[in-house]
C-alpha cells in the first residue's frame, strides 16, 4: 500500500491523475472486495486525484476569467465533470465512515460548488452553509466585482509558485510586468507596456528569458543609473543542499536588456531563501540589501545559513556586514521588511519564520559605515504569540506618521481545509492562520490590534500586499493563501481598511477568492486610471500544481475620491527607497493628513516604487511634504490639482506633470484620462 500511495502521489504531484485514478480504483476495489478496514489512505488519495483531475481538465485546460474563483460560479463552473462527480463519490463514502472530518467535509461542498450544486444538492448533514454569501460584517458597504483579464492580454502564464514585479523599467511612465517561477526549468518573462491596451513579450529581446528560477523577485536601482534592476531570490523550501541556489542581481541596461552581474558585485551566496529587503540601512544616499535565508531541519546537512546585510559599497559592489551588524539571524524566515518603525532616522528590519520567532531589529545608528542592530521584540510586545509567521510587511494603516506591522500566522496541526471548514460553521476560535495586525503605540512598542481590528480570520498566508482599493487613503490589503499540500483548497482573501480602525473581509464581492495557490501580489494602477489594479502569481510547489497567472482590473470602487500619482527623484538614490511622502488635504473643510513611504510593499510580491496615493473626496491638496533623506529636513510642494501623476524631483520646486493617457485593458485601446 505504501508504494503505491507514494506513486500516486507522485503521479498527481506531476499532474498526472488520471494515470493515479486507475491505480487507485484497482487497489480500493481489491481492499473493499477483501473487506480489509483501516485503508481510507488510499481513498482519500482517490478522492483528491479525482478532484484535482476536475480542475485540470476544466480549470487549467480550458481557463476562464471566472475559473478557481470562490464561490464558484457563471464560466468557473466545470463543463466535464467526470473529475468532481468522482470527487463526490468518494468523499461521500468517507464522510459516513467520518462524519466529524471537516477536510473531506469542506473539499466536498467544494466539488459540488463546481458543479453549481452548492448549496442544493448537498447532502444536509455535510453542508457548510454560506459560502457563497457576501462575508463583508457590514451590509451597507459597497464593493465592485473585479475582473481577471490576464487571459485577454495574454499574461496568464501557467507557472508554478513565483515573484512578480510590476512597475516601469523602460522610464516612459507606463507600468511594465516581470515574472518569475521557482521551477528552474521556467524562464523569467518580461512583458512591457506597449503604451496601446497592452502588453509585449519581451522576454527572450531583453534576455530575461536565460534566467530560470527564482521564488521572489524584488525591483531596485542599486548602481543609481536611474533604470530599476531585479533581485532574483532561490532556494526556499528546498531539503538538505538542494536549497543551495545562488540569487542573481540583475543589472538594466537602458537599452531594454538586463544583465546578470552578481558575481562581479560580491552578491554571490549559495543560501536558500524568498525573501530581501532593500533600504538604505545606512544613511549613505545608496541602496542596500537584507536578504532572509532558511535554516531548519530540513536542510541542517547543508550547515547554518545565517541572515546576510550586504551594504552597497557604491561602485556596483556589496559587502556582507550581518556578523557585525549584528543581524545574522538564524531560522527558517520567511518574511522580511524594513522601514523607520520609531522615526529616529534609521532603517530598521523586521523578520518573520517558521521556526517560531519573528525579530524586531532596531537600527541604533552606525558603527563608522556600518549599522548596528538590536534585537527589541521583546520590549517592543511583539513576543505576544510564539507562533509561525509567514509574509510581513510594514505599513500605516491608521494615518498617524508611525509604521505599523502585519503578520500572516501560518501555525496549522491538520490540513489548513480543516479550519476553513470551522470558521464556515462559526465553530472556529483559535488563532492558526489569521492575520496578526500591530498598531504601533509611537513609544516603542505595539499592540495587537487583530481581535478588536477584525484580521483574526483563518487565510493561511504565503503572501500578501497592501493598497488602496477604493482611493479612501487608508490602506487595505489582498493575500494569497495556502499551503504546498495539493489539498490545501482555500480561498485568497481581501480585506478593507474602514477608516483605519477595522478591516473588512470583502473577499466575495471583490471576486479575488482564487482556489489555487496564491503566491506574490503587486498593487498597481496598471492601466493609469486613477486607481489600484492586483496581479498575482499563482501556482503551487509542483509541476501538477501550476496554474495561470491573475490579473484582477479595477472597475472603480468610488469614483467620488479622488488620487495622486507621485515619483520622487532623489538627487543620489534615484528611486527615492526609504523616503517618505506626507499629503495634506481637506474633506468638507475638516484638515487631514495621509502618510506613505516608498518601497515596494508587502514581503512577496513588488509594487511599484511610485506612489499611488487616494485622498479621498478631498478636491485639492494644500501640500505634499517629502523628507527625502533620514536628517528629518522636508521639501513642500503646495496647491496640487488631485487625480494627476506627477514627478518631484529633489531640490527643484517645480512640479512636473506626467502626460500619462489611461489604457483599456479590456479592448486593448488607449482612452484620454478622465
Amino acid at each position: 500500500m505504501i508504494f503505491t500511495y507514494n506513486k500516486c502521489y507522485a503521479l498527481i504531484a506531476l499532474g498526472r491523475e488520471q494515470e493515479a485514478i486507475e491505480l487507485l480504483e484497482e487497489q480500493v476495489a481489491k481492499i473493499d472486495s477483501a473487506g480489509i478496514k483501516g485503508m481510507d489512505k488510499l481513498k482519500v488519495q482517490l478522492a483528491l486525484a479525482y478532484l484535482r483531475a476536475g480542475e485540470r481538465t476544466n480549470c487549467v485546460m480550458n481557463h476562464t476569467a471566472e475559473t478557481c474563483i470562490f464561490p464558484i460560479q457563471g464560466g468557473g463552473i466545470h463543463k466535464l465533470q467526470d473529475g468532481s462527480r468522482g470527487a463526490i463519490n468518494v468523499y461521500g463514502k468517507l464522510l459516513k465512515a467520518h462524519p466529524d472530518n471537516l477536510e473531506y467535509r469542506w473539499l466536498l461542498n467544494i466539488a459540488y460548488m463546481t458543479l453549481g450544486e452548492y448549496p442544493s444538492k448537498v447532502p444536509s448533514a455535510y453542508l457548510l452553509p454560506h459560502l457563497s454569501e457576501n462575508e463583508t460584517s457590514d451590509s451597507t458597504l459597497v464593493i465592485k466585482p473585479f475582473r481577471d483579464v490576464a487571459g485577454l492580454l495574454n499574461l496568464d502564464i501557467n507557472n508554478m509558485a513565483g515573484g512578480v514585479i510590476v512597475d516601469d523599467f523602460d522610464n516612459d511612465g507606463y507600468l511594465d510586468i516581470v515574472t518569475s517561477s521557482w521551477d528552474l526549468d521556467e524562464p523569467m518573462h518580461f512583458f512591457r507596456n506597449n503604451k496601446a491596451g497592452g502588453f509585449t513579450d519581451q522576454s527572450e529581446e531583453s534576455r530575461l528569458k536565460d534566467l530560470t528560477g527564482g521564488l521572489n523577485i524584488v525591483q531596485v536601482d542599486f548602481n543609481n543609473d536611474g533604470f530599476k534592476d531585479i533581485f532574483v531570490l532561490r532556494g526556499a523550501w528546498l531539503r538538505g543542499s538542494y536549497g543551495q541556489q545562488p540569487n542573481s542581481l540583475v543589472r538594466n541596461n537602458g537599452d531594454g536588456t538586463f544583465t546578470d552581474v552578481t558575481t562581479q558585485s560580491g552578491l554571490l551566496s549559495f543560501h536558500p531563501t524568498q525573501t530581501a529587503t532593500w533600504n538604505d540601512f545606512n544613511n549613505d544616499g545608496w541602496a542596500d540589501v537584507f536578504i532572509g535565508n532558511e535554516t531548519w531541519e530540513g536542510n541542517a546537512s547543508s550547515g547554518e545559513h545565517p541572515c546576510e546585510l550586504y551594504l552597497n559599497n557604491q561602485d556596483g559592489t556589496f559587502i556582507n556586514v550581518a556578523e557585525k551588524a549584528a543581524c545574522n539571524v538564524k531560522g527558517f524566515i520567511k518574511g522580511v521588511a524594513s522601514g523607520d518603525y520609531n522615526n529616529d532616522g534609521f532603517k530598521d528590519i523586521l523578520i518573520s519564520s517558521l521556526s517560531g520567532e519573528r525579530y524586531l531589529l532596531k537600527n541604533k545608528g552606525l558603527d563608522g559605515s556600518v549599522p548596528s542592530f538590536e534585537d527589541v521584540t521583546k520590549d517592543a510586545n511583539l513576543n505576544d504569540m510564539f507562533a509561525r509567521t509567514f509574509p510581513t510587511w510594514f505599513w500605516d494603516y491608521n494615518n498617524d506618521g508611525w509604521l505599523d506591522i502585519l503578520m500572516g500566522d501560518f501555525t496549522f496541526d491538520k490540513p489548513i481545509t480543516t479550519y476553513s471548514a470551522a470558521e464556515a460553521l462559526k465553530i472556529f476560535n483559535g488563532t492558526s492562520g489569521t492575520i496578526l495586525l500591530y498598531r504601533n503605540n509611537q513609544d516603542g512598542t505595539f499592540t495587537n490590534e487583530s481581535e478588536f481590528a477584525g484580521t483574526n480570520k483563518t487565510a493561511f498566508a504565503m503572501s500578501g500586499n497592501f493598497g488602496d482599493i477604493d482611493n479612501d487613503g487608508f490602506l487595505d490589503f489582498y493575500l494569497g493563501t495556502g499551503n504546498p499540500e495539493l489539498e490545501s483548497i482555500v480561498p485568497n482573501k481581501m480585506f478593507k481598511n474602514e477608516g483605519g480602525k477595522k478591516f473588512l473581509d470583502v473577499t466575495t464581492p471583490a471576486r479575488v477568492g482564487h482556489l489555487q495557490k496564491g503566491h506574490a501580489i503587486a498593487f498597481a494602477d496598471i492601466d493609469n486610471d486613477g486607481d489600484q489594479d492586483i496581479y498575482i502569481d499563482m501556482g503551487g510547489a509542483y509541476k501538477g500544481d501550476a496554474f495561470h497567472n491573475s490579473f484582477y482590473l479595477n472597475p472603480g470602487q468610488n469614483i467620488q475620491n479622488n488620487w495622486i500619482t507621485i515619483d520622487l527623484v532623489r538627487k543620489d538614490n534615484l528611486n527615492a527607497i526609504g523616503s517618505k511622502i506626507k499629503i495634506k488635504c481637506r474633506v468638507n473643510g475638516k484638515a487631514r493628513e495621509i502618510y506613505r513611504d516608498v518601497n515596494s510593499g508587502g514581503s512577496f510580491g513588488s509594487s511599484p516604487l511610485r506612489k499611488e496615493i487616494g485622498i479621498g473626496q478631498a478636491d485639492s491638496i494644500d501640500e505634499v511634504v517629502v523628507q527625502w533623506h533620514p536628517d528629518g529636513k522636508t521639501q513642500v510642494f503646495r496647491n496640487i490639482k488631485p487625480n494627476q501623476f506627477l514627478r518631484l524631483h529633489e531640490g527643484d520646486d517645480e512640479i512636473e506633470v506626467v502626460p500619462l493617457k489611461s489604457e483599456n485593458f479590456e479592448s486593448g485601446s488607449l482612452h484620454q484620462h478622465h
